[in-house]
């Protein structure tokens, strides 16, 4: 009989449905995916592999699941990932490189931008933040990992391997160099059992780097189940389903497939509040979870490649501007105070830019250009004043008329609510 079991997760000092102490600590492992997370990078994926048909494995209640995910110790693996992001935006295919800081290539193969690279990590990665793509990845602990995306004609790959870091794009056979932070491994971002991250940092590519976004802690706005069992690249797991039980959010529900033998996720899937196909869909269609062979992460630039060190492009001034802030202290850091209101789910991010609202920065536009700023929000209005409202199916943003900014998962009601509340 398929697994379905589910708890209501509670806060610190609340009770879990009989749960023990050890579990109820694991469980403040499933928490709301932070809007910085979601706004830098949300990436998903296609559904991996078609279910030959739901295993029957043992019976395990939410708390043990999360548990499981929690004492994970997987840090060697290899496989296939297939991604696909709906936020209801433009493809950002080829745009990565201007919005992340211009390393997008000028005249095809001919290279980067002055002081820039078409092979500069950050900015193509950005990329992964719509459409579909295919990856493929390997990890051998927190000193080797290797992430490739393919296209129909090319290839871009991010090694790191020891105290080196390189990114090779073959359509402009182009790469980048870059040193390894000293300690890098030992002060990385950690996993719930304190090991390293066993995938490039940057911007999550796996269903493990969703899933640790998701399950860091929890309070009482989240619903957690396990809804059955599903069969996800050749492997049996069970479903984790993390739901908000506020109301205001645009995401609707979280799930994620965990491996029943290993406790890594699978696949990561967010369906947005407002209903239709995934806006997040995560998964491996192959994983093998051996060693990968130590040539997975050598790499020698080929004959001929354009060599960019990092250093260059620091120093050109291309490294920093692209940098999207991860959290309140990265918006400090560009001059911004952020304020955050509410909790949970609903949480949205003030900013004060002390700049001009899109109202009064579009009176000197041309008609042509007023309107189509116009045709991109809606427009709103409340005890915090005026302003507009720009949407994606996950994310929305208010930038009022006297330069305030508001962000967060949330529903239209609940920035103009959040904007009124801080007033």
């Amino acid at each position: 009989m398929a697994p379905n079991d589910s708890a209501q997760i509670t806060g610190e000092t609340g009770e879990t449905g009989g749960v023990p102490a050890g579990r109820r600590r694991a469980a403040r492992y499933v928490v709301p995916v932070a809007v910085a997370g979601i706004t830098a990078a949300t990436i998903g994926l296609v559904p991996a592999l078609a279910s030959t048909g739901d295993p029957d494995l043992p019976k395990i209640s939410a708390a043990e699941l999360i548990e499981k995910i929690a004492a994970s110790d997987t840090e060697q693996l290899s496989g296939t990932v297939k991604i696909t992001t709906d936020l209801g935006i433009p493809s950002l295919g080829g745009l990565g490189g201007s919005a992340a800081g211009t390393f997008a290539p000028k005249g095809g193969a001919e290279g980067g931008e002055e002081g820039g690279s078409a092979a500069e990590p950050t900015g193509r990665l950005m990329e992964l933040a719509s459409g579909e793509h295919t990856l493929r990845v390997a990890a051998d602990g927190p000193d080797k990992q290797r992430l490739s995306i393919l296209d129909s004609a090319a290839e871009y790959s991010l090694i790191h391997n020891g105290d080196e870091v390189w990114a090779y794009d073959s359509a402009s056979n182009e790469a980048y160099h870059a040193k390894a932070p000293a300690g890098a491994a030992k002060g990385s971002e950690k996993g719930a059992k304190g090991k390293d991250r066993t995938a490039p940092k940057d911007l999550p590519a796996t269903p493990q780097d969703f899933a640790q976004e998701a399950l860091k802690a929890a309070g009482d706005t989240t619903s957690v189940t396990v809804d059955g069992t599903a069969r996800i690249a050749g492997r049996d797991a069970y479903q984790l389903v993390i739901k908000p039980k506020q109301t205001g959010s645009t995401v609707g529900s979280i799930k994620v497939a965990v491996d029943s033998k290993t406790g890594t996720p699978l696949k990561f899937t967010l369906l947005p509040s407002s209903g239709g196909k995934a806006a997040i869909d995560v998964g491996f269609t192959k994983v093998d979870f051996s060693k990968p062979a130590a040539s997975t992460f050598d790499f020698t630039p080929p004959k001929g490649a354009k060599v960019t060190e990092a250093d260059e492009s620091k120093a050109a001034g291309k490294d920093q501007a692209h940098k999207a802030p991860k959290d309140a202290k990265d918006l400090k850091g560009l001059g911004a105070e952020p304020n955050v209101i509410g909790e949970g789910w609903t949480t949205v991010v003030q900013l004060d830019t002390g700049g001009v609202g899109p109202a009064a920065a579009s009176k000197d536009m041309p008609a042509q250009a007023r309107e189509f700023m116009d045709a991109l929000g809606d427009k709103v209005d409340g005890k915090f004043g005026s302003g507009t409202v720009f949407k994606t199916r996950l994310v929305n943003a208010l930038m009022t008329d006297d330069g305030k900014v508001y962000v967060g998962a949330v529903t239209k009601d609940a920035l103009v609510k959040a904007a009124n509340a801080a007033k």
